[in-house]
């Protein structure tokens, strides 16, 4: 493709943008239905009255530095040495710490990164559970970390979040407390860190505000399963007051006869999904013309269309086929008739498409006529290379485009 082509690619397909089709679609202006690495203290804290021998000798089977700073770096030993490192994390934690047993288990069974580190600093394996007992009993570590390890949060993730002037879990009472909530409500540890790197006020709440937020959303007749996931989803909508925007998305698919229980199985929890961004999109198929029974239909076949990206791609699509010509008409009626295919799939294959038309030199007016005409065709193809196709069909490009424009389909035959 030559230097211009691909200006002229990439100037086009900046068309497409939400603004566009917010531009693009005017017509109704009536509302929609209603409504780090282990730390070691600089200044050891001691918690006997005298150092002793116990403890001096503990500093000689210790390394004064971590092994290695190689973050590949492997601690080369046994599965043994790991479960006596961890049961002594755990022993220090819930004794020495006075943690709650099964949040020092959690944290020293699942904070893999920090148990490494702690084992960088071991000298040998002999006796390894009591070494690095007393080692942590003089050296007290930074709780945050396998605290946030255990959330899901790898430490590249969550080191931005490691309190300046903290060392101890217990001196942020409000975190424990929201934590809990979260737990007793039936959120997995691991993806409570998700909802941390978030949507962090949630975890400075004073004490009830929290379970008060949750309950309010079960009023609206969603069950506590469905709500611990959303949250994960969106742990958003559990900051300020209640999000009207999700409370709209709800009230709309009602209308529509569609139980939220539909969308809740297609929830992907490691995703984030945008309720205005939805809503948005719902106005938009009632704009276009969509009457309830037809949007209802629509969403139980694809509820892709409404969450992939949040609706995201599906408005971006609409933006496309009516920069290049298509009616709000054509567009809706291809909405209807949507191809069972992820929409990201459907949208590569028109760009793709797009692409190829350049490359052969079709003008953008015969173009434009392809993509308004034949979208669906488009959408679900998987076109070859330009070069293998000219190369099949021993034709020129010329000869390709016009090939292409007396049927559209012969674009089958070269997917």
């Amino acid at each position: 493709m030559t230097h211009l082509q691909k200006l002229r690619t990439t100037s086009i397909l900046r068309w497409v943008s939400l603004n566009l089709v917010e531009t693009l679609i005017s017509v109704s202006k009536t509302p929609f239905w209603p409504s780090g690495s282990v730390y070691i203290a600089q200044n050891s804290r001691f918690y006997g009255t005298k150092r002793g021998v116990e403890n001096a000798n503990i500093e000689n089977k210790v390394r004064t530095s971590p092994a290695s700073s190689d973050s590949n770096y492997v601690v080369k030993l046994s599965s043994a040495a790991w479960k006596a490192a961890q049961a002594a994390l755990l022993e220090y934690l819930h004794l020495t710490r006075n943690l709650q047993f099964l949040e020092a288990e959690n944290m020293s069974k699942n904070s893999p990164y920090f148990v490494e580190k702690l084992l960088k600093w071991v000298e040998q394996e002999l006796d390894l559970k009591e070494i690095i007992s007393r080692f942590l009993r003089y050296h007290p570590i930074n709780e945050f970390e396998p605290f946030f390890e255990s959330m899901g949060l790898k430490p590249s993730e969550y080191s931005p979040f490691l309190p300046r002037n903290l060392m101890f879990l217990s001196d942020d009472n409000l975190l424990l407390e929201n934590y809990y909530v979260l737990c007793n409500y039936g959120v997995e540890r691991k993806k409570i860190g998700k909802m941390y790197k978030e949507a962090r006020n949630i975890f400075q709440y004073d004490c009830g505000v929290l379970s008060t937020k949750l309950q309010a959303y079960e009023k609206l007749g969603l069950s506590q399963s469905i709500i611990g996931k959303v949250i994960v989803c969106s742990p958003y909508i559990l900051i300020g007051d209640i999000n009207m925007e999700f409370v709209k998305v709800l009230e709309t698919l009602n209308s529509i006869g569609v139980k939220f229980s539909l969308i809740e199985e297609q929830l992907m929890e490691q995703n984030s999904y945008n309720w205005s961004k939805m809503l948005r999109l719902l106005s938009l198929f009632s704009e276009m013309g969509l009457s309830e029974e037809q949007l209802g239909t629509l969403i139980w076949q694809h509820p892709g269309l409404l969450l992939e990206g949040s609706g995201d791609g599906a408005l971006t699509l609409i933006g496309l086929l009516l920069k290049f010509g298509s009616t709000m008409d054509e567009v809706r009626l291809m909405i209807l008739q949507f191809p069972q295919i992820p929409v990201e799939r459907f949208f590569t294959n028109l760009k793709e498409c797009f692409m190829f038309f350049l490359e052969i030199d079709m003008q953008m007016d015969e173009i434009g006529k392809i993509f308004r005409f034949y979208s669906m065709l488009l959408g679900t193809c998987t076109l070859k290379r330009p070069n293998s196709i000219l190369s099949m069909l021993n034709v020129g490009k010329k000869r390709l485009c016009e090939y292409i424009q007396e049927n559209p389909n012969n674009l089958k035959k070269s997917s």
